[in-house]
């Protein structure tokens, strides 16, 4: 009898490893299939790219070339490239240098109207953004700032702002506020126990709101196209101007949006450990 209930044991933790092989290939097959289909537009593109503007929608890369590429830099794409790069590193550094401190005092500091403000703060995202075109539109043609890369900055913070406190708050609330005092109690002031204790500790929600903000204003098209002319235009409205009424130059729009894509993908290569552990990090502690 004990012999077999060993055998009746063993087999059954069998079954069970066997199951648990089926379950982890069937979810690795899945995480397989959902990566194929997210990548495969963006692989697609790529390789157009690299095409010859007489087979530039063949599936087939035989004969591969950079002629696309070249064909940009001759043209307005550099400059709407360095509108884009401009405007959107300028807006989210300052969105950070004024948010981040907004956020902590939000966070912090206890008041009567606190989440009034909080919630006020956050319905500035609620809004669709062609709600704002008209008076921004007027605003911009009063002070001479349409066409301009300052009024591209501009706009682009009026939306960065508002996620910047309203993210980084979330983590500030997630540090313990045992160490501030522990470091206030060694004669650091408040503001050097932020810079020294809740900041660092703090990198990983700062590094997932920078790429949040980034790309936000990398990918603006709406307000770009309403507000830019030529001088302030960026990459994605610049991309436009390949599809004409004469044809659209199918290697020029893969090309245009590989390089709109790379300044993204590469940033958040260098940061993605810390992307990964901001987005993962924990809810508002009150």
């Amino acid at each position: 009898m004990a012999v077999l209930t060993i055998e009746a044991t063993a087999a059954l933790r069998r079954r069970a490893h066997r199951r648990r092989a089926r379950r982890r290939l069937g979810v690795q097959a899945l995480a397989v299939a959902l990566l194929i289909v997210t990548l495969a537009p963006l692989l697609w593109m790529v390789q157009m790219s690299f095409h010859p503007s007489t087979d530039v929608l063949s599936v087939s890369l035989v004969h591969p070339t950079i002629e696309n590429y070249t064909a940009l830099w001759t043209g307005r794409f550099p400059a709407s490239f360095g509108n884009s790069l401009i405007a959107s590193s300028v807006s989210t550094g300052l969105a950070l240098l004024f948010g981040v401190p907004a956020a902590y005092s939000l966070s912090r500091w206890r008041f009567r109207a606190r989440r009034k403000v909080a919630l006020w703060i956050l319905a500035t995202r609620m809004a669709p953004p062609i709600a704002f075109t008209i008076p921004y539109f007027l605003a911009y043609r009063y002070l001479h700032l349409s066409d301009t890369v300052t009024g591209l900055v501009v706009i682009y913070l009026t939306f960065n702002l508002p996620l910047v406190i309203w993210t980084m708050s979330t983590f500030f609330a997630g540090v313990p506020q045992s160490f501030e005092e522990a470091a206030w109690t060694d004669g650091c002031g408040i503001w050097q126990a932020f810079w020294r204790i809740t900041l660092p500790l703090s990198v990983p929600g700062l590094a997932a709101t920078t790429i949040l903000c980034f790309i936000l204003s990398w990918n603006d098209f709406f307000f770009a196209l309403i507000l830019t002319r030529t001088r302030a235009m960026t990459a994605p409205v610049a991309i436009v101007n390949f599809m004409q009424y004469e044809g659209w130059e199918w290697g020029k729009i893969a090309a245009a949006g590989t390089l709109v894509m790379l300044p993204v993908v590469v940033f958040t290569f260098l940061v993605r450990s810390y992307l990964i552990h901001g987005l993962m990090a924990g809810g508002v502690k009150e």
